[in-house]
């Protein structure tokens, strides 16, 4: 992942989905498509390790549903207006239910399609919230973050890549 352009300075923890305590002090920003496979390895990857950080109160997720023209990636967009923007428990378990059947929807050609298996097949309600959608974008811009995933903690950037190892580091160093 080339980084030389990014200006993470342009991101913030106040837009997304959180989860996790606001007091927590390390904040881990996620710019995520649901359609992006990439994402969804990062996502199985790293769930025990935000799993045991965000229980024991040192780290707050920030997720960010990163809308993309491209394509193959404007599925996701549609995914991400399923998903609870409240941060509640329900919040992980629609994205993981998403990336479980990622491979079944994402290869719906007819986005009128990829809306009626959500709603129909995983039984997912409408939670869309535009103006965070557009926000988060706007985000990605001035940061100049374009790739999917991409994860921000401190001034450490990357991408799915990480081992666990290292992003344990990472979060224990912040």
């Amino acid at each position: 992942m080339d980084i030389s352009n990014m200006d993470i300075t342009q991101t913030n923890t106040t837009t997304g989905i959180k989860i996790g305590h606001d007091d927590a002090p390390v904040k881990v920003i996620e710019f995520i498509n649901l359609r992006c496979p990439y994402c969804r390895q990062w996502f199985n990857d790293s769930e025990a390790t935000f799993a045991e950080y965000v229980a024991n109160g040192k780290v707050q997720r920030i997720i960010k549903l990163f809308d993309k023209t491209k394509p193959s990636l404007a599925k996701g967009n549609i995914m991400h207006k399923y998903v609870p923007k409240d941060g509640q428990e329900d919040t992980l378990e629609v994205i993981a239910k998403i990336y479980e059947t990622q491979d079944n929807w994402g290869d719906l050609e007819d986005h009128e399609d990829i809306i009626k298996y959500a709603e129909n097949t995983l039984g997912l309600l409408i939670a869309d919230d535009v103006a965070s959608s557009k926000a988060i974008i706007e985000e990605a811009d001035n940061a100049q973050i374009i790739f999917v995933p991409t994860m921000v903690v401190g001034n450490h950037i990357f991408d799915q890549k990480i081992s666990q190892e290292e992003f344990r580091s990472i979060l224990d160093e912040a």
